[in-house]
């Protein structure tokens, strides 16, 4: 969670869990009836504040709205316990961290580059793990064939085209990681930026196509993502060479 201000966040989710705490309304006086139930502050007020509560939530919890919670009772019952859920993890992560791990770095998928995020980063928050991998590759293709000017290839052919040692030609300019010097260095840097790309697209993108029934692991797709992650940085950072 890089980035979260965490003292922030629990105040909002503390103030949220208070806006949405049920309290039983007895009937009036004389009326038979087992009375009725109302969250501490009123629905306009709660609908506002749902609206950074959620997007907490999506930090904390990714899968929040797949929690089993009874609503027979509370409109807000599942942003309630996911409030009361996440509050606890934010107050209890290092000793959780400490407890059941080893304390290793995080990877926030947050941090990664920007072309990769964007892509995945709406499908991703509501628990569409392969489906916001896909969304990432869609967006660094398209990326890419901005930067060269191209719409006529796309994927593995358009990194193998971008990447290439080779001079760039009319209608087929390149993308250089460092100074075209010629040296050895500069032939290995560009080939593993293609060989990359090509197994970015081949080991990924493809077996993506053929699995559109089945979900991905969180885990697995947040290490799909760092790997689109650093082709697109990659892609960024390397110089436009046209023909002259």
């Amino acid at each position: 969670m890089s980035g979260l201000n965490i003292e922030w966040a629990l105040e909002q989710l503390e103030d949220f869990i208070r806006a949405t705490t049920v309290h039983h309304v007895p009937p009036p006086s004389g009326v038979v009836s087992a009375g009725s139930y109302r969250t501490t502050d009123s629905e306009a007020e709660v609908v506002k504040r749902a609206q950074v509560a959620e997007q907490i939530l999506d930090r904390v919890l990714p899968n929040w709205r797949s929690l089993e919670v009874s609503t027979s009772r509370k409109k807000w019952a599942l942003h309630h316990e996911a409030s009361l859920r996440a509050r606890e993890n934010l107050r209890r992560q290092e000793e959780i961290r400490k407890n059941l791990g080893d304390d290793a770095p995080e990877l926030s998928a947050a941090n990664l580059h920007p072309w990769v995020w964007d892509g995945a980063s709406s499908l991703w928050q509501s628990g569409h793990f392969r489906e916001a991998v896909e969304g990432a590759i869609r967006k660094l293709n398209a990326e890419t064939q901005n930067k060269l000017g191209r719409r006529n290839v796309s994927e593995t052919d358009l990194f193998n085209q971008a990447f290439s040692e080779q001079a760039p030609a009319a209608g087929k300019p390149r993308l250089y990681r460092m100074k075209n010097d010629g040296s050895s260095t500069f032939k290995s840097v560009q080939r593993g930026a293609r060989t990359f790309a090509e197994g970015v697209f081949a080991g990924i993108r493809n077996p993506l196509a053929h699995e559109a029934d089945q979900e991905m692991p969180e885990q697995q797709a947040l290490e799909y993502l760092a790997a689109l992650s650093v082709l697109a940085r990659w892609v960024d950072e390397s110089t436009l060479e046209v023909a002259s």
